[in-house]
């Protein structure tokens, strides 16, 4: 007896959806952006940003996955905020400025100057 196997595109360990054939492809769209990734990753321009480091890691995930990898400003900014967190040193802002300018460029923000 044999056994058929389904492979989806579409994988997941929580409720965030992630496309296997879009990986790494650097092409997000603002409406490609789960509704729960944009509200942390926008959150993270807060005042006050998410203090718990699990959830900005789930961010993470998420634009390395969709983005451009290790390279992406939305993964480099939660990693950095999330060093910050773990370890009370302040976080590099030229990090935050290019994540800043980055959601932007994606479509999350209309100007730079209306994130914090």
């Amino acid at each position: 007896m044999s056994q058929n196997q389904q492979f989806d595109d579409d994988i997941s360990v929580d409720s965030i959806p992630i496309d296997l054939s879009n990986t790494h492809s650097g092409d997000v769209a603002p409406d490609e952006v789960p509704a729960e990734i944009e509200s942390i990753t926008l959150a993270l321009t807060n005042e006050q940003p998410p203090t718990n480091p699990l959830v900005v890691l789930k961010a993470a995930r998420w634009w390395y996955l969709h983005g451009t990898g290790g390279t992406d400003p939305a993964f480099t900014w939660a990693i950095e905020w999330t060093r910050h967190l773990a370890t009370g040193e302040p976080s590099d802002s030229a990090h935050f400025d290019a994540f800043c300018e980055y959601l932007v460029t994606v479509g999350l923000a209309d100007d730079r100057h209306e994130l914090r």
